[in-house]
């Protein structure tokens, strides 16, 4: 018989941890399996969307899971922290934030293909600000794909990627695909993306 959870106790975990805890590690702290910390933060989760008094949601990523505010309190929380993302991102850097969050995996010279200059620069400057994270890529070994991190997520107030602004659009746009799969000159991809 499997062992039961108090989701109080994975509650008071998600809570002190401050940062996204894996479910390996909550499920060896409680005692109990992986499953068990899956089914619970599903209850909590549960809770915490039906619960209109309640502040907090929480967020899971690649089995690992992070308490966080939710996004209706966002003018509220950014009052009081000062949000990284708010303070000193260039406009390339919120440029390259959004190819990130709207078309993740994505290599670098993907990034650089849809934005027209390098961004070496600006990719290691919000890798420094755990804004982005980046992978092996599973199709080059010796190259890397870029994800959004929780921290980017926490600061936008969202669960996923998928509740960005129109992101069943952006994520899928042909255009967009068109510039990555053919080598485009520079004016094309602008006309192409600014169309007169």
């Amino acid at each position: 018989m499997a062992k039961t959870l108090p989701t109080s106790a994975l509650e008071s975990l998600l809570f002190i941890g401050g940062e996204p805890l894996s479910f390996a590690r909550l499920a060896k702290t409680l005692g109990v399996s992986e499953e068990t910390v899956a089914a619970n933060l599903e209850i909590l989760s549960k809770k915490y969307a039906g619960d209109e008094q309640c502040g907090l949601m929480i967020i899971t990523k690649d089995r690992k899971a992070v308490l966080s505010t939710k996004p209706e309190n966002a003018e509220f929380v950014e009052a009081l922290t000062k949000s990284a993302l708010q303070e000193n991102l260039s406009k390339a850097a919120l440029e390259v934030l959004a190819i990130v969050a709207y078309r993740s995996p994505i290599t670098r010279a993907e990034i650089e293909a849809i934005r027209g200059v390098n961004c070496s620069f600006t990719v290691r400057n919000l890798l420094l600000r755990d804004l982005i994270e980046r992978r092996g890529n599973p199709e080059d070994a010796r190259g890397y794909v870029y994800f959004p991190t929780f921290r980017l997520l926490q600061s936008l107030g969202i669960k996923d990627t998928g509740a960005l602004p129109d992101y069943e659009i952006l994520a899928r746009d042909e255009r967009l695909k068109m510039i990555l799969e053919e080598d485009i000159p520079e004016k094309d991809v602008q006309k192409s993306l600014n169309p007169v």
